[in-house]
């Protein structure tokens, strides 16, 4: 028959042992409620890339202050036009009715849609208004207005980056064109951009405040 002592001897060891247990348990559930905040943190962390989502973006989205007033849908839409060759696309945009009409009647549009990629600083009909004097004497020459036509296009695809790095461009005319940017403003020698990097299917346009005339 077992003695006391070794009954007490018995109940001391179970009762350390399940206190042993206990301890065990409890360290462990706060092990893994401590590190579930860091693992979630860290996922959030491989989830969010601001570079690699909004970089692209500034290549292929149209931006400037007049984009409102394009179409959204339909005829002249942004979606639309980047369907159309460019004299097309722009005689079906609401801000580029007089460009189109010109580029026609200076003999232009078959050169024009016969190009893969160009670049075309496009004068809104508010632009043309604003001329005066000797400057829209020479609108009424065919010869004339091809030049003044020719310098506002260049061969080649040009992104706003490019845009911004300010490298000189040369026009079909023949002559440079100056691009820049001054804070969030895109410009050309002095023209601001109000709406640019409008696709078309063979060109990139930005539409302009002013009409560009060559120096020479």
């Amino acid at each position: 028959m077992p003695s006391i002592y070794a009954k007490r001897t018995h109940r001391g060891s179970a009762t350390f042992m399940g206190a042993l247990a206990a301890a065990i348990s409890l360290t462990a559930a706060a092990c893994s409620s401590s590190s579930s905040p860091a693992g979630s943190a860290s996922g959030a962390g491989h989830t969010h890339h601001p570079m690699a989502s909004h970089s692209p973006m500034h290549e292929s989205a149209a931006f400037g202050s007049d984009c409102g007033m394009i179409p959204t849908s339909g005829m002249g839409s942004l979606h639309s036009m980047s369907m159309d060759n460019v004299v097309t696309a722009a005689s079906h945009n609401p801000l580029l009715a007089t460009l189109a009409a010109d580029l026609k009647t200076a003999g232009l549009t078959g050169d024009l849609h016969s190009m893969h990629a160009l670049t075309v600083f496009a004068p809104s009909d508010t632009a043309f208004k604003m001329l005066h004097g000797s400057e829209m004497n020479m609108l009424h020459s065919k010869t004339e207005l091809a030049k003044i036509l020719k310098y506002h296009v260049v061969s080649g695809r040009v992104t706003p980056s490019e845009l911004a790095n300010g490298t000189p461009l040369k026009s079909l005319e023949g002559a440079t064109l100056k691009p820049s940017k001054m804070g969030s403003v895109y410009e050309v020698n002095n023209a601001h951009v109000i709406c640019g990097n409008i696709q078309t299917a063979n060109a990139t346009i930005y539409i302009i405040d002013k009409v560009l005339i060559p120096m020479h």
